[in-house]
């Protein structure tokens, strides 16, 4: 099959920003008192801070304003952002089909903290389109965010390749109809 597009993933795809994000909701979780173990955060890759607080509230009986305490937790993590490191072996493969084949980044982040990640890494020139959870109504691992990026690129989704680092993502990538590739598999930590 030939590939003509690339879609990533950015947080532990593009970026080295899970360790930072799991910082980022310890002071969150500690602050209204939510258990939230660390498995259970990797485990959660992908998936919206607000719709990972709706679902933390209600396993837990609690009640509590999730698109709130979602904004809280990216505050949290805005002075952390500093520290990210590119997962070089990823933007390689982006830096190699840059102005070759249109790319497009699909993360479950917000647009805000996204681009300005990517802006900082020096690398969201390279992409295309930038698809995030506020445009798709449903989130990994359904396949809407995948297929809305391969829709801003122009490419049919049978002709996409897409790299996740999440179960979530691996799933919505195959449920998308697309080429997906696991960077856990390729990435030996930096």
């Amino acid at each position: 099959m030939t590939i003509k597009g690339i879609i990533f993933d950015c947080d532990g795809t593009l970026a080295d920003t899970m360790p930072l994000h799991w910082r980022a909701w310890q002071m969150i979780t500690q602050r209204h008192n939510l258990h939230f173990p660390e498995d259970r955060f990797y485990s959660l890759g992908g998936v919206p801070s607000r719709d990972i607080l709706k679902l933390l509230a209600v396993e837990q009986g609690r009640s509590l304003d999730h698109i709130a305490i979602a904004h809280e937790k990216e505050e949290a993590y805005l002075p952390l952002m500093a520290d990210v490191e590119p997962i070089h072996a990823v933007v390689e493969i982006a830096r190699a089909h840059h102005g070759k084949i249109p790319l497009a980044v699909a993360s479950g982040g917000t647009q805000r903290i996204i681009c300005q990640l990517l802006e900082q890494l020096k690398i969201r020139h390279l992409f295309d389109a930038v698809v995030t959870s506020e445009m798709v109504k449903n989130q990994k691992p359904a396949p809407d965010i995948f297929l809305e990026a391969a829709r801003l690129i122009g490419v049919d989704p049978k002709f996409c390749r897409a790299y996740e680092d999440t179960d979530l993502g691996m799933r919505a990538i195959r449920e998308a109809g697309m080429e997906a590739v696991d960077v856990r598999e390729m990435i030996v930590k930096q």
